[in-house]
């Protein structure tokens, strides 16, 4: 919460506790003997949050006689369809035009009802209810020390996969959180608040329902996702000060002319291109035919080896296609067969790209991509899925992005013991897995930033320094390579004098 306060100021949140002996709705008084949804408790509502908001709840947390007052578990089960219709009448009144609604689901019970057939039928009734109002229901399993979390008991009838009705992205994702191997819930906590960050961010389609064209009269449907993208502080208002109290300000832009300062109506301007110091303008029609290059399609033109693809072909970040039915039914099925016959065969498509109308046409491969999933996962059934599979459309350069290669001086190739040497030192330093997972290293300019305005906005203490997971751990590299590293060194220092001594041979018999 308080770093979506920060972060996305105009996004309501809200605290549901549920399974608790209290009981307390909105609007109710909590002694009423009578609750509307018995062992629900809105710690609280549905509203767009303060600093103030944030705050109480810490205050809650840290007043443990108050906080184990709160969480005594009732004694009864609590009915998860009473949970769910409690979420949905919270949504109803309290955010009933928002256009992304989601309802996490925090919990280390996969079977909350083992021998009631009927509750469980009850709950995805319910389930089914939120997802017709367009609210996306995600979980987050926390697995019990003696055993996983299997989804397949209660879950899968509740979580969809997939939600037909959602435009913005493909199927989420949700995976079984680990136990903390310590015992002390640190990594716990840590591990779950980076999974709630980052699903908490709205997934936007780059394009949607684009035809990806086969052949004359053979096209199926799909959507585009920019899955990777670089984030940057930025400031998501402007605030003025000035008042009794901060209030966000509107902008308002006023085009002016330089020598009258009169204000320049919109219909007054047209763009121009120079050419030879002299400008040439264009109406907004021809600079409209100027830029269409046909109608937003990706056609494939044919396929090559993908060992054909170089490394520095990658001009702009890929972007992922997934299937959609909606234009063509039968697309997911197509969109498969190629996809497989793809991977099989090693090979890629190229494919004339145009992504939206008056957009750029691009030359792009279309790059099959397999699905990945997290190897330290335990459990087989719960593994995460840490790709999905798909393909990745890759911008190509033309020859007009081709720059002229720098002048590059002659290579002294090292001797052949030397490079031996370097080739342990490289592989006692390589990343576990021989990978590197971006998931393990956050931005530390990025983090730093919102630390600062959490601690302003909650009137903290200010840290000292930010944590930076980059900088290298010296003392297990030392541990790891040290004594190879000396190696090498030593052997440089006898490769060198070896070499001064075979140079000044040479240069006295020329003497």
């Amino acid at each position: 919460m308080q770093q979506r306060i920060i972060s996305n100021p105009n996004d309501m949140m809200g605290v549901l506790l549920y399974g608790t002996e209290r009981s307390k709705f909105s609007g109710e008084d909590e002694s009423n003997g009578n609750p509307a949804y018995p062992h629900c408790y809105l710690l609280s509502d549905l509203d767009v949050p303060a600093a103030e908001d944030v705050k109480a709840i810490k205050t809650l947390v840290e007043d443990e006689d108050e906080f184990e007052k709160l969480v005594v578990p009732s004694e009864e089960k609590v009915s998860m369809a009473n949970v769910l219709f409690c979420a949905n009448q919270i949504f109803t009144t309290k955010a009933p035009n928002f256009s992304s609604r989601r309802l996490f689901i925090v919990t280390n019970d996969d079977d909350p009802h083992a021998n009631d057939r009927g509750a469980k039928s009850s709950a995805a009734v319910r389930a089914k209810d939120l997802y017709d109002l367009g609210v996306i229901i995600e979980l987050f399993p926390i697995s019990k020390p003696d055993q996983g979390f299997d989804k397949r008991k209660f879950y899968d009838d509740i979580v969809y996969d997939q939600l037909p009705t959602d435009p913005e992205a493909p199927a989420p994702i949700s995976a079984a959180t680990k136990t903390s191997s310590t015992g002390d819930g640190i990594s716990l906590l840590s591990s779950l608040l980076s999974n709630i960050n980052s699903k908490a961010v709205a997934r936007r389609a780059l394009f949607s329902n684009l035809p990806l064209e086969f052949g004359p009269n053979f096209k199926i449907s799909v959507k585009g996702y920019i899955i990777f993208k670089r984030q940057e502080p930025k400031r998501s208002c402007y605030v003025w000060l000035n008042g009794e109290k901060a209030q966000i300000a509107t902008g308002i832009t006023t085009r002016t002319a330089e020598d009258t300062a009169r204000t320049v109506e919109k219909v007054e301007i047209k763009k121009a291109y120079k050419f030879g110091g002299e400008q040439i303008p264009f109406t907004p029609e021809e600079i409209s035919s100027l830029r269409n290059f046909g109608d937003p399609v990706i056609r494939i033109i044919g396929f090559k080896p993908i060992s054909m693809l170089p490394i520095w072909a990658n001009l702009k970040p890929a972007t992922f296609i997934y299937p959609s039915e909606e234009d063509y039914v039968g697309s997911t099925r197509v969109f498969a067969a190629l996809h497989q016959q793809l991977l099989a065969s090693h090979r890629m498509g190229v494919v004339w790209y145009i992504a939206r109308t008056n957009a750029a046409p691009v030359i792009a491969a279309l790059y099959p991509g397999a699905e990945q999933r997290d190897d330290d996962d335990d459990h087989a059934a719960t593994a995460t899925q840490t790709m999905p599979p798909g393909l990745w459309l890759i911008p190509l350069p033309y020859a007009d992005d081709i720059r002229q290669n720098p002048d590059i001086p002659t290579l002294i190739r090292a001797p052949e013991p030397l490079i031996d040497r370097m080739r342990t030192v490289v592989q006692q330093l390589q990343l576990p897995k021989a990978r590197y997972d971006p998931a393990k290293y956050p931005n530390p300019a990025l983090q730093w930033h919102y630390r600062i305005l959490q601690a302003m906005a909650l009137d903290e203490e200010l840290p000292e320094r930010a944590e930076d997971k980059t900088v290298p751990r010296y003392k297990q590299i030392e541990k790891r390579a040290g004594e190879y590293a000396m190696e090498w060194g030593r052997e440089l220092q006898g490769q060198h004098q070896a070499w001064q001594k075979g140079h000044g041979s040479a240069a006295a018999g020329a003497g």
